[in-house]
């Protein structure tokens, strides 16, 4: 499937379909998901990388359980916003999962969500290990609660 525009693939949605919000490091892919009202993302979980049917099996899985009906996928922009080889390569997923899964997919920028994530996981006193455990589904959470706040329709309409 074609990358879709955020407020398009919002506007597309069937009433109460959720987003899934995915951040996919070369390691582990964070999970979060919106609420049926698009207002506020929550950290779901996170997946080891794996080859992509079966990362794509356990996304749809998550997409049919909780009603998901589109992906945000973050992407990992430089931080001067230059489209670089891990923009490429996250854009090329995104893609791929969306076809397998089969639901639209919307790119967002992600850059320093995992840094801001980890200062607040500090800040917090976690610990090292819990931090680990936590750090990707909360940075895929980060990225989709700025992708729905910008793309609210109040925001959108204060902004024209």
């Amino acid at each position: 499937m074609p990358i879709t525009p955020l407020p398009a693939l919002r506007a597309a949605l069937p009433r109460h379909a959720r987003l899934i919000g995915l951040d996919p490091g070369r390691k582990i892919v964070g999970i979060a998901l919106s609420d049926v009202m698009l207002m506020l993302a929550s950290p779901y979980g996170s997946l080891p990388r794996a080859k992509l049917a079966a990362n794509a099996a356990e996304i749809r899985r998550i997409a049919e359980k909780e009603g998901a009906g589109g992906l945000v996928c973050g992407l990992p922009l430089g931080l001067d916003g230059s489209f670089g080889p891990a923009a490429q390569a996250a854009k090329d997923w995104a893609m791929a999962i969306s076809d397998a899964v089969g639901l639209p997919v919307a790119l967002w920028d992600e850059r320093l969500s995992s840094s801001a994530v980890n200062r607040m996981m500090i800040e917090a006193d976690l610990s090292r290990a819990k931090r680990a455990k936590a750090v990707d589904a909360a940075a895929a959470a980060y990225m989709l609660q700025a992708a729905l706040d910008a793309t609210q329709p109040r925001a959108a309409e204060e902004a024209s």
